[in-house]
């Protein structure tokens, strides 16, 4: 099962959430996945549990999650850095 290729079905408010926490957990265990929203801004997803999942992502999926997030603007300086440092001790 892949937990990053699916679209999350639909949103559930912190308000439905703790007044309706039965159903939501029902929805839950029967596969649908949801979206948390405070404000109607979603903070998290409500998946099913998966009791092994691959640590790895397929390649076209990270290079889609890394297109979108990207990355951070000092992140090849410090690699860089931190790759002078281990030579120098070798």
């Amino acid at each position: 099962m892949d937990c990053y290729a699916r679209p999350v079905a639909r949103e559930v408010s912190v308000r439905e959430l703790r007044n309706h926490t039965a159903q939501v957990v029902a929805a839950v265990q029967a596969g649908e996945r949801l979206s948390l929203t405070v404000n109607r801004t979603p903070v998290a997803d409500i998946v099913p549990h998966v009791r092994s999942r691959s640590p790895w992502v397929a390649s076209a999926i990270l290079r889609e999650i890394v297109a979108e997030a990207g990355s951070d603007a000092g992140l090849l300086e410090d690699l860089a850095t931190v790759r002078r440092d281990l030579v120098d001790e070798a």
